[in-house]
């Protein structure tokens, strides 16, 4: 096994609604297959069962409320050059939500095969 540490690494979390659309379709998918398209390590779609946004409305999966529009979290980690491609191509299409930034450490252990294409910024340990 290879493992590999990355200094220079971002997590990007997009917060949006549920029912938040593109063209017709549900935003979350359109975002997630765009950073795939895009080639980025990986993403994550979180789908909240209660909160609350800047509009103060409760958000809730409970059965007695039943709302429509659940909060949702895409999460995405990658090198930051990476994220910032990222960003100024789905900035456009949220109407309203919010992105993130964060630094985070990530380490990768695989073959290496696995872990190849991360190699070049990284600090290395066998």
């Amino acid at each position: 096994m290879v493992e590999i540490e990355h200094w220079n690494t971002l997590r990007m979390r997009i917060y949006i609604g549920e029912n938040d659309s593109w063209h017709g379709r549900p935003l979350y998918k359109v975002i997630v297959e765009r950073l795939k398209e895009m080639g980025l390590a990986g993403a994550t779609v979180y789908r909240g069962i209660y909160g609350f946004g800047k509009k103060s409305r409760v958000h809730s999966s409970d059965v007695l409320r039943l709302s429509m529009d659940l909060p949702i979290i895409i999460e995405a980690i990658d090198r930051g050059h990476m994220i910032e491609k990222a960003i100024n191509e789905i900035k456009t299409m949220i109407k309203d939500g919010m992105i993130t930034i964060e630094p985070v450490i990530v380490v990768w252990v695989g073959t290496k095969e696995e872990v190849s294409r991360f190699e070049e910024d990284a600090v290395r340990e066998e």
